[in-house]
């Protein structure tokens, strides 16, 4: 088995095993809940806060590769824990080890973060991802950390994109972050960039976003234009102004790692182009 993407039912993994495919690897896929309709690949139902269960998978398959994709931001037991289980599992069987962590074990009170930072994070969620990647490091010195930013998809499919076309239909229902920076990242460059770095000798942390950093509203000005949405009806506020969790301006500094890639890690202002019909 050439490669294991654990997590491979959501929005990232579903991309690394399509591309991983299209490039003629044996590829294996965990979910959780649902199996995504990816023909040839050999799917595993996975409790990824079980670590026999982790174990046990890994040990049957013998991946050459394991991308961790899995989390989710509430549940400290996947995000942390589960990512624990795989880079324990992976050492075990000698699989090269990529886990995908977030801009959000930062603070976001420095300018610009490169590889060279410590995490510093604000909310649960960061804290879980800062957790894993020091077990990560302490188990498997040679994996790859790959720190990444909010993800955009190829057909609407992300939260960003599916939150921007929910307050055009309702501007009531809630407002973009003008003060809330990041270095969004289309879904096709970092699957890319993870699969290189899956297969490259690099160790250590790497920082994989998009080139531009922009408010979640210039964001979901980009995504309403990109989608023929009459962008003048989002709403705007201030994250500062309310008491969600987390760092508000996180810029990755992505040069480093850029140079080791042929991926070109686009920024949003690029890959949300409106294109000409």
């Amino acid at each position: 088995m050439d490669l294991l993407v654990v997590g491979g039912s959501g929005l990232l993994g579903r991309e690394i095993v399509r591309q991983a495919r299209r490039s003629g690897r044996q590829v294996a896929a965990t979910f959780h809940r649902q199996v995504v309709p990816v023909a040839g690949v050999n799917w595993r139902k996975l409790d990824i806060r079980r670590r026999d269960e982790v174990a046990a998978v890994v040990n049957q398959l013998r991946p050459a590769a394991i991308i961790n994709a899995a989390y989710r931001q509430d549940d400290w037991a996947i995000t942390a824990d589960g990512g624990m289980h795989v880079a324990a599992a992976a050492v075990a069987n000698r699989a090269r080890l990529v886990q995908v962590s977030s801009d959000a074990v930062f603070s976001g009170t420095a300018e610009r973060y490169d590889e060279t930072c410590s995490p510093d994070p604000t909310s649960p969620y960061g804290a879980a991802k800062a957790a894993v990647e020091t077990a990560t490091t302490g188990l498997d010195p040679g994996a790859v950390i790959a720190r990444t930013s909010l993800i955009i998809g190829a057909d609407g499919s992300s939260s960003q994109e599916r939150l921007v076309h929910a307050l055009a239909a309702n501007p009531t229902s809630g407002f973009l972050f003008t003060d809330d920076l990041r270095c969004p990242i289309h879904v096709t460059d970092l699957a890319a960039a993870l699969l290189e770095l899956a297969a490259s000798a690099y160790a250590g942390i790497h920082h994989v976003a998009g080139a531009d950093a922009v408010s979640r509203y210039e964001l979901g000005l980009l995504i309403a234009r990109r989608d023929g949405i009459d962008d003048s009806v989002l709403p705007a506020g201030r994250r500062a102004d309310t008491t969600v969790p987390g760092p508000v301006r996180v810029r990755l500094d992505c040069a480093e790692t850029q140079s080791r890639l042929t991926t070109q890690l686009r920024g949003a202002r690029t890959f949300l182009a409106p294109t000409c019909a």
